[in-house]
C-alpha cells in the first residue's frame, strides 16, 4: 500500500471511529438519594458508552427553602446528606461520594458567617472520610493560584467545644482541610458563593461548591470556575455549573469536562 493509500485509509478509519462514537447513546445513571429537609437529594452521572460526561447532584429547592432557620452546632458537623456517585463513573471522573451540609449559621472566617449549603464531591470513600480526625496536620506543598490554607483562631467558646485553641488548614474531622481563594477570605463583605479546595496528609480529596442560602433562593443559574490543583493525580472535573430548572424547581449541581491527569 502506498503513503497516499495509508493516510486515506487512516482518516476513514477516524471518520468511521468518530461516527460510532456519536451513535453511542447518552444514558444517565441514578446514584443514591436521601430526604434531605423534605426532599430528596440524588446523586446521578451522564456517560456515554465508558466516556464520563457529567457527574452532579439534584438539590430540590424545597430542601434550600425548608431548612432550619436555626440549628445547634455539633463538632464535628453531622452532613445532611451522604450519596455515592454511580459506581460506573467514580474511576473515570475521579469522584466518589458527595455530602451537603447545612450551615444555619455559617462558620468561621468572617465572611462564611452566614447561613449556607456546603457541597462537597469527595474523591475518598465515606470510610476513608470518616478516619480523617485532623491528628497529621500535614500541608499541601503548594496550593491553586490565589487560594490559601489558613489557620483559623477560634473564639473562647467555640475552643472549649471543639477542644482545639486553633483550626490549623481550616481541619475539620471527617472532612479534611479547606483552601478558600485569597480575595474571598480578606474581603469585607459576605460571601455568596465560592469553590472550596480539600485537602487530608498534604493530598486533595475534595472539591466543593460553597453557596449561601440567599442565592439559592434566587432560582438562577450559575458557574464558579474550579482551579487547577497542584498534586491532583487521576481522574478529575475541569467544569462546574450550577442549573436551575424552574419546571422541576430544583438545581442540578454538575461537574463536567473531565481530565484524565495524565
Amino acid at each position: 500500500m502506498s503513503r497516499q493509500s495509508r493516510t486515506v485509509a487512516v482518516a476513514l478509519f477516524a471518520v468511521g471511529v468518530g461516527a460510532c462514537a456519536k451513535d453511542v447513546p447518552i444514558a444517565e445513571l441514578k446514584g443514591s438519594c436521601a430526604d434531605v429537609y423534605k426532599a430528596q437529594v440524588c446523586t446521578w452521572a451522564k456517560m456515554q458508552g465508558d466516556s464520563v460526561l457529567e457527574v452532579g447532584a439534584t438539590v430540590p429547592i424545597a430542601s434550600i427553602e425548608n431548612s432550619t432557620v436555626q440549628a445547634p452546632m455539633v463538632w464535628p458537623p453531622v452532613a445532611a446528606a451522604a450519596l455515592d456517585i454511580p459506581e460506573a463513573a467514580r474511576q473515570k471522573s475521579g469522584l466518589v461520594q458527595f455530602t451537603m451540609y447545612w450551615e444555619a449559621g455559617g462558620h468561621p472566617p468572617g465572611p462564611f458567617l452566614t447561613p449556607h449549603f456546603d457541597m462537597h464531591f469527595n474523591r475518598i470513600t465515606a470510610a476513608e472520610r470518616s478516619a480523617i480526625d485532623c491528628v497529621d496536620l500535614s500541608k499541601p506543598v503548594s496550593l491553586p493560584a490565589g487560594y490559601a490554607l489558613p489557620d483559623i483562631a477560634l473564639p473562647p467558646d467555640m475552643a472549649k467545644m471543639m477542644g482545639v485553641p486553633t483550626l490549623v488548614g481550616l481541619c475539620v474531622p471527617q472532612m479534611g482541610m479547606h483552601a478558600l481563594a485569597s480575595s474571598e477570605l480578606e474581603s469585607k463583605e459576605t460571601f455568596r458563593s465560592s469553590m472550596v479546595v480539600g485537602y487530608s496528609r498534604a493530598a486533595p480529596i475534595f472539591i466543593e461548591p460553597m453557596v449561601t442560602k440567599a442565592m439559592l433562593l434566587e432560582k438562577k443559574s450559575f458557574d464558579l470556575a474550579v482551579p487547577s490543583i497542584p498534586g491532583l493525580t487521576g481522574a478529575h472535573p475541569t467544569k462546574f455549573r450550577a442549573d436551575y430548572d424552574a419546571t422541576k424547581q430544583e438545581y442540578r449541581m454538575t461537574f463536567s469536562a473531565f481530565s484524565t491527569g495524565m
